[in-house]
């Protein structure tokens, strides 16, 4: 069922399947990727134990029941120079110009090989600051984080994969409210995810309504009050989306490496806090994958079939750390001596559907409980078996049994670990699944609840004319299969839009008391939520145990990614136009410029669809070859602008706007700035013939939630262009492509 909608192919097409390079074949059909992934995998194996673990790997990754991270996908036994490591966080950046410069060089070559990086620039001294020795004033954290934003531009540009960054700062670095409002530049920090590292102590003030010093090397530089501090964080994460939180201090007290080392930043997404030079080796098991019988009575998970599976998945995410190549020896030797894995779930909410339970609800959250306690003790009893015959990680010490992920383990598995160790140094985290859940037929990602069970996914077609296609949530396809023309119950079909916040923190909260790492979520709320109601998301999930928090609020920043109408709003107007007619109608109109040999033609065609007339598309063409290069790339945004839709009275507007500093020219007795502004007045012309209602239809894609209807608008995909992407995870997804920042 997985691989019987066209998005799975396509994803796979686009970013998984091995094209074949020298003596190593092409991935035939997806069999073949899971055969070459699970092949590579079992390469560490003993003769005699290898083609044992090589069947059963490609059993599991062929039904789609544990699906490895995009990385180890697309590059497990390619002989890519790319690393199968999802995620890094570089080193301890100095506090020298030439330090962060090498760091600054360290992350680049890391991003060169596929992975992303995150960074602590606490510890980078705060502008104005002295800088000794040379007379004048440091410019502080934020001014380096543009250059590393800068060479992200630069090393996406040269590379095929978007670049991902998260930069983490403390709360009580003294740049830190210059940090927390930099996101309300729209331009600033576009590669980065933001999170600010809040400590217990901190949390205490704010507790006590107290006072709180800006410190850097023991100096105080000034002291706020730390509601006033929290009100701003919360404020602009309630304005633009970020910051996210990070409660450091406890992800340094939960984690079962703290005899070992500190932690003070996270991957891009957050779902794994990492030492310096710390690596996320990812996968997950898909859980809709195993429900028997769903949207039955009998509906259930085996609990052998996923203590079983969780031991396969371990064993494969620890063959990986042999097998990957490491952008730097200090990531190399980081992830060999503790063997650091993030075994984590995708398809939760609509696992929970099929057994009949909605997601948020307080069975929901028990049967949550109940599927990751059978993972951790699993996982936990895979890795000591796995000690015993392969051997501990080489940092191991008996004291990780004090920790409290281990605490909470039975006294017999506790006993099994205490004679031969553990494999690994942490087992579990949940990260963004956002183009993986895609490939497994589009089943509900990591452990969010679904954002939309019908969108229309738009495809583009080889003549660059578009089609349209509907895009169903796995459990959706499974209901109609089971139930035919039924209904889809409100109550059961809920969404990220129509949960409550509080519902979102509880299920997140009831995974991390048995996650040893952390989770990759975001809380969505919904565009009019108060900003009391909204500070209370963080406070809320700080009290119930979360390792860290983010949030998405549609604001005119970032956009409105999917917004959801009423129930019996009316549908969404369909696309302009799916398919391009072999002849459209329209007008030529020939322009003299005064400075050309040759006159300058422009076209501009129109499209009816539903019996309204538009403009779809225009062509400026001419003998002088001078223009080619500007009036193709002109046409081809303004053809694009028509056909996106809405109120384009703006296009000839701009364009008649631009001045040609080598001067412009009469035209029939009024001067005209620039030809660019000539053209705009051709196109000004051409649309005086439609009604000015005609111009304004929101020519969008339409997206159904259950009986609702949603649009899309807002943020623009990188890769395909699309119109509204959603937030999840942490991370931007497209849901048209498949693309995730994260993912």
């Amino acid at each position: 069922m997985f691989f019987d909608v066209s998005i799975a192919r396509d994803i796979w097409a686009a970013k998984y399947r091995f094209n074949g390079k020298g003596n190593l074949p092409a991935d035939a059909d997806f069999d073949a990727t899971a055969a070459r992934v699970a092949a590579a995998a079992a390469v560490v194996e003993s003769d005699f134990d290898r083609p044992v673990w090589q069947a059963r790997f490609e059993e599991v990754i062929g039904k789609m029941q544990f699906i490895p991270a995009g990385r180890i996908f697309a590059g497990a036994g390619t002989d890519r120079a790319v690393t199968l490591f999802n995620c890094f966080v570089m080193g301890t950046t100095p506090d020298s110009l030439d330090g962060i410069f090498d760091h600054l060089k360290q992350a680049a070559l890391t991003m060169q090989q596929g992975g992303g990086v995150g960074m602590d620039f606490s510890t980078i001294r705060p502008k104005g600051a002295e800088v000794k020795g040379v007379g004048s004033d440091a410019s502080g954290p934020l001014s380096f984080m543009d250059c590393w934003d800068s060479m992200c531009r630069t090393v996406h540009s040269a590379g095929a994969r978007r670049g991902a960054m998260m930069g983490c700062l403390r709360i009580d670095h003294p740049d830190i409210e210059d940090f927390i409002d930099a996101k309300r530049d729209g331009a600033r920090f576009r590669n980065f995810n933001l999170s600010v590292l809040v400590s217990d102590g901190f949390m205490q003030a704010l507790d006590e309504d107290g006072e709180w010093p800006l410190i850097f090397g023991g100096e105080t530089y000034r002291t706020v009050q730390a509601k006033a501090l929290w009100q701003r964080l919360m404020q602009a994460t309630y304005d633009v989306a970020e910051p996210g939180v990070i409660f450091v201090d406890r992800v340094n007290q939960r984690n079962n490496l703290a005899y070992c080392e500190t932690i003070s930043a996270s991957n891009p997404c957050g779902e794994q806090m990492l030492p310096p030079y710390g690596a996320c080796l990812l996968g997950s098991i898909n859980l809709a994958a195993l429900v028997d019988d769903p949207f039955t009575a009998g509906a259930a998970i085996n609990d052998a079939a996923l203590a079983d599976l969780t031991t396969t998945s371990i064993r494969f995410l620890d063959n990986i750390i042999d097998i990957s190549r490491y952008p730097l020896a200090e990531q190399e030797a980081e992830a060999k001596a503790k063997r650091r894995i993030g075994l984590g779930i995708t398809g939760l909410a609509d696992a929970l559907l099929f057994c009949g339970e909605a997601y948020g609800s307080e069975t929901a959250i028990g049967l949550t409980e109940r599927w990751l306690t059978i993972m951790r003790d699993a996982a936990y009893r895979a890795s000591a078996i796995l000690a015993k015959e392969k051997g501990a990680f080489p940092l191991y010490d008996v004291a990780i049994l004090d920790q409290p992920n281990l605490k909470a383990l039975d006294e017999d598995l506790r006993a099994l670990i205490r004679e031969h160790g553990l494999r690994n140094g942490c087992l579990t985290s949940i990260a963004p699944t956002g183009t993986t859940s895609l490939l497994a037929g589009n089943v509900s990602s990591g452990v969010e609840p679904v954002f939309a069970y019908s969108y229309q996914r738009r495809i583009l077609n080889p003549d660059g004319s578009a089609r349209h296609e509907t895009v169903e949530d796995y459990a959706l396809r499974a209901w109609r299969q089971v139930k035919g023309d039924a209904v889809p119950p409100d109550s059961l079909f809920v969404s990220a839009q129509s949960l409550d916040p509080s519902a979102h923190v509880r299920m997140q909260a009831a995974a991390q008391a048995l996650i040893d790492s952390s989770i990759s979520k975001t809380v969505n709320v919904p565009e009019d939520i108060s900003f009391d109601d909204f500070s209370d998301v963080y406070l809320d999930g700080y009290r119930r145990g979360c390792k860290g928090m983010a949030t998405y609020r549609p604001n005119s920043v970032t956009g409105s990614v999917l917004s959801v109408a009423p129930v019996d709003a009316p549908p969404a107007p369909q696309p302009l136009l799916a398919h391009r007619e072999d002849a459209l109608e329209g007008t030529t109109y020939k322009l003299k410029w005064p400075d050309s040999a040759h006159a300058v033609y422009v076209t501009i065609n129109n499209a009816e669809c539903d019996g309204v007339v538009r403009p779809f598309e225009i062509f400026v063409n001419s003998k002088n070859m001078e223009h080619y290069a500007w009036t193709l790339g002109l046409t081809r945004m303004i053809s694009a602008v028509f056909r996106r839709g809405g109120d384009v009275s703006f296009v000839p507007e701009e364009l008649k706007a631009v001045f040609d500093p080598r001067g412009g020219a009469w035209l029939n007795g009024k001067y005209v700035p620039s030809l660019l502004a000539a053209i705009g007045g051709v196109i000004e012309k051409h649309l005086q013939q439609f009604a000015p209602g005609q111009l304004e239809l929101p020519i969008i894609a339409k997206v159904e939630t259950k009986a609702q209807v949603g649009a899309l608008s807002g943020p623009v995909c990188p890769q395909c262009s699309a119109v509204g992407m959603i937030r999840e995870e942490g991370c931007n997804k497209c849901l048209e492509c498949g693309y995730s920042k994260c993912g």
